[in-house]
C-alpha cells in the first residue's frame, strides 16, 4: 500500500514539475478507409496546441501501424525535417520555422497515406494522447463494403 501511494505521488510531483513544451487545447484525428481490401488508407490530423515555455523551435508527431505508413507526409505549419524510430513508433520532427514562445498557439493540419496497412479482417487502431489534452475527437472512415463488424473504445490515464 505504502509502495502504490509513493508510486502515485511520484506522478503527481513531476506532472507539477514538468509540465512539458506544450498543451493540446483541441485534438481531431480522422481515419480514412479507401477501399474494402484495406490496401489505402489516409490519416488526418489537427492540433490546436498552447506553447507552455519561450523559445520553442519544433514540434514532434509519432506514428506507428502495419504496412507502409507515412506515405506522402505533409503538415503545417512547419516542416518535416527528420524522422526516427523508437520502439514501435516513429517520430516526426517538424521545424516551425519561427520562434514560439509562452501562450502562443498554433493549429498543426498533419496528413499522410497509408498502404497495406489494413489487410486482416481483425485489427485494431490507436490514438496515443501523451500530453494535457483538453479535447479530443477520433473518427474511423470504413468503405460501404467494408463495415467495422465490433467497435470499442479503451481510455487508459497514468
Amino acid at each position: 500500500m505504502a509502495g502504490e501511494i509513493w508510486q502515485i505521488g511520484k506522478k503527481v510531483m513531476k506532472g507539477l514539475s514538468s509540465e512539458g513544451m506544450y498543451e493540446v487545447l483541441d485534438y481531431e484525428t480522422t481515419l480514412k478507409l479507401h477501399d474494402a481490401k484495406g490496401t489505402k488508407a489516409t490519416l488526418k490530423k489537427r492540433e490546436k496546441v498552447r506553447y507552455l515555455q519561450d523559445n520553442i523551435i519544433a514540434y514532434q508527431d509519432q506514428a506507428w501501424g502495419d504496412g507502409k505508413i507515412l506515405q506522402n507526409y505533409r503538415c503545417k505549419p512547419g516542416v518535416a525535417v527528420d524522422k526516427y524510430r523508437s520502439g514501435y513508433k516513429t517520430h516526426i520532427l517538424i521545424s516551425l520555422r519561427e520562434v514560439k514562445n509562452r501562450g502562443d498557439i498554433d493549429e498543426f493540419n498533419i496528413q499522410w497515406g497509408i498502404s497495406r496497412g489494413f489487410l486482416s479482417p481483425t485489427g485494431f487502431w490507436g490514438t496515443d494522447v501523451d500530453h494535457r489534452t483538453e479535447l479530443v475527437k477520433v473518427e474511423v472512415v470504413f468503405p460501404k463494403n467494408r463495415p467495422p463488424m465490433k467497435i470499442s473504445v479503451l481510455e487508459k490515464n497514468l
